[in-house]
């Protein structure tokens, strides 16, 4: 078979030379040259390409070296998914809130064509989205990946929060309206009844949608990335943005408010003393969406951080994976707290299940596949 699986051309030519000293910086080390155990983790198992990348991977590059016996594994395929009415899905959360560690491979959400290809119930959520709120997720974090002696898209290190809850992942929907009033209104935990918006429907045919963002863990996740920003790129720290499009959605203020909050009571004499605000005129910097959609392009050189709303945070994250060469270069790890404070962390790669590819896999014809961020994820656990 002439499949070019786990990028092995990049292995040999690039890596082989590097090997027994640090690849990638400050995140994996040279492999472990005789088994020694694991720490515990719970494994999630996904689809397609991913998921044969991974089979390789640990077939390869971890069983020979390490006891995975501590790992608790679940099957997160559409079919598992289906035939355990969902329940492989509660028990992985279940497990990733005991032990605080997951790995992740990627995901399918069926779609409704892929129902009826797979034979399914019925088209089951995003196990994504339960994930982030049976771990109380604060933040999915999201960095570039560098590897010495190799050039990429941006020069050093650039960091982004995506803020893990809210928005429109999670809101609800109904289409096929017609003429009329569409009200919507809050009931208190006191029973009073607030309306937060009222309008009037002209079209014959409208989609109503109805979606919040929860305010209340942002302190949280600006604590989690000011004190990123202020050791990163070895120590000597980059400049962090808060992006919004508070301008016109003025919902948004309260993100800012925030973070800024956090900042200026906590973080910002530190980044004085840095010299990390010269060029931003000695405060935390605001982005409009719009202009970090530009920036993320112009600023090859890298050394800054971006925090960002949840749909925000997503499209810009893929814009960053494009810059800097590969998806497979963008790390990405879902921070979460458990109900006594203690830190969750889920590690995937930032990229989907590469289902194209997984086809042309299947119909035998040649591939090759970027895993650098599926190493990255897989190994950061036991490292850290």
């Amino acid at each position: 078979r002439r499949s070019l699986i786990l990028g092995e051309t990049m292995i040999s030519r690039r890596a082989a030379p590097l090997l027994g000293r640090s690849v990638l910086r400050g995140h994996v080390a040279c492999l472990a040259t005789k088994s020694e155990p694991a720490p515990p983790m719970v494994y999630i198992k996904g689809e397609e390409m991913t998921r044969y990348t991974m089979d390789l991977i640990i077939k390869k590059w971890i069983d020979p070296h390490f006891d995975t016996g501590g790992w608790e594994y679940f099957d997160l395929s559409c079919k598992n998914r289906d035939d355990t009415e969902d329940k492989c899905l509660f028990d992985a959360v279940a497990a990733g809130a005991r032990i605080g560690a997951i790995f992740k491979e990627p995901t399918v959400t069926p779609t409704a064509i892929q129902k009826e290809l797979l034979g399914l119930k019925k088209t089951w959520g995003s196990p994504n989205g339960a994930m982030r709120r049976g771990w109380n997720g604060i933040t999915i974090s999201r960095d570039t990946i560098h590897i010495e002696g190799m050039e990429l898209g941006y020069k050093k290190p650039v960091l982004f929060e995506r803020h893990a809850v809210g928005g429109e992942y999670g809101a609800g929907f109904k289409a096929g309206i017609g003429k009329g009033k569409v009200v919507t209104v809050h009931l208190g935990a006191d029973g009073d009844a607030t309306i937060v918006d009222q309008r009037d429907l002209s079209d014959d045919n409208n989609a109503v949608v109805t979606y919040h963002n929860p305010i209340d863990n942002v302190t949280d996740l600006a604590h989690h990335f000011f004190a990123r920003c202020l050791v990163a790129d070895g120590g000597k720290g980059v400049v962090p943005y808060v992006v919004t499009k508070k301008t016109v959605f003025k919902w948004q203020e309260g993100f800012w408010v925030a973070m800024k909050e956090v900042f200026d009571a906590h973080y910002k004499d530190k980044y004085l003393a840095k010299g990390l605000l010269e060029t931003v005129g000695g405060e935390l910097p605001h982005l409009i969406s719009d202009a970090a959609t530009m920036q993320i392009i112009r600023w090859t050189g890298g050394g800054f951080g971006m925090a960002a709303h949840n749909y925000d945070g997503d499209m810009l994250t893929d814009e960053v994976a494009q810059v800097h060469r590969s998806p497979g270069f963008i790390n990405s790890v879902l921070i979460g707290k458990k109900a006594n404070g203690e830190i969750i962390k889920e590690y995937e790669a930032s990229h989907g299940t590469v289902a194209d590819m997984d086809a042309a896999r299947l119909r035998g014809e040649e591939t090759s596949l970027n895993p650098l961020g599926m190493v990255e994820a897989i190994s950061t656990p036991h490292t850290r």
